[in-house]
């Protein structure tokens, strides 16, 4: 169907498309049903990445292990960064909702600089440590790692992290020597969806950040602090249910199926 050029089909293009390429005469609520009864939803898509990281498995039973068990008495952090975090100014005042009306907002903004949110959830409570910093660096890192001791240094601390740079090295060693109670533990790369701190990222971004208006970065930054202060009044952790075997089956149906789509295509 590459010669009809679209790569998004509605159960209406689908209809004309069989007319008028096959000549088979059906109604687009037909098509709609058959994608009904096929649990088919060409309307929606995900994105994925396969990791080829030699160690998959393990560093999965590793972080889920921490997620379903965590050591007794410990606390078990999953941190990250978001960075640009744009602090976005409509050039005109937005019109609030109202009776029969949505809100709107100028499809233009200034922008008044960015900022980059070090955040740390703690996967039994709930709770959020965040702090903006202008720049996403190893020093910035350290700095919010010192933040995280001085809060949580009367227990053992286990870190679920990606594998950013600023996250190793010589530095992050030397740190980690002088600091015996925190344990790093690394996600596979390219799973980032493990650490539970990205669904937490994608909250605040909705409810705050990507439909805020902010007149400065030091606005921006103080909604961050406010969102973050509001959310641990109330917080409660993430329910996360899916064992490493799991996990491990369903990556490896992804790479198997990636395997064969690679197969036909090469044909």
């Amino acid at each position: 169907m590459a010669e009809t050029g679209l790569s998004h089909w509605s159960s209406r293009e689908m209809a004309k498309y069989l007319k008028r390429a096959e000549g088979i005469s059906v109604s687009h609520n037909f098509i709609a049903q058959v994608w009904r009864d096929h649990d088919l939803q060409p309307q929606r898509q995900g994105t994925f990445k396969l990791s080829n990281d030699q160690d998959f498995e393990a560093k999965v039973a590793d972080v889920v292990g921490l997620y379903l068990d965590p050591p007794v008495g410990a606390v078990v952090l999953s941190i990250d960064e978001k960075t640009q975090v744009q602090a976005l100014d409509r050039t005109q005042p937005v019109l609030p909702i109202d009776f029969a009306k949505t809100e709107k907002r100028t499809h233009d903004y200034v922008r008044h600089g960015t900022t980059n949110l070090f955040a740390a959830l703690d996967t039994v409570t709930g709770e959020v440590l965040g702090e903006c910093y202008p720049r996403r660096r190893t020093t910035e890192f350290l700095k919010f790692m010192d933040r995280v001791v001085a809060r949580y240094g009367d227990h053992e601390i286990h870190v679920v992290l990606d594998n950013l740079s600023t996250h190793k090295g010589e530095d992050v060693d030397t740190w980690l020597t002088k600091h015996p109670g925190v344990t790093f533990h690394f996600t596979p790369t390219g799973s980032s969806w493990l650490n539970q701190v990205e669904i937490w990222f994608n909250i605040i971004t909705r409810q705050a950040i990507r439909r805020g208006t902010f007149t400065s970065l030091r606005v921006l930054i103080k909604t961050i602090e406010s969102y973050i202060e509001n959310w641990n009044r109330d917080a409660k952790p993430f329910t996360w249910t899916a064992t490493p075997g799991e996990i491990i089956a369903s990556v490896r149906i992804l790479h198997r199926d990636f395997k064969k789509l690679l197969a036909n295509n090469a044909k």
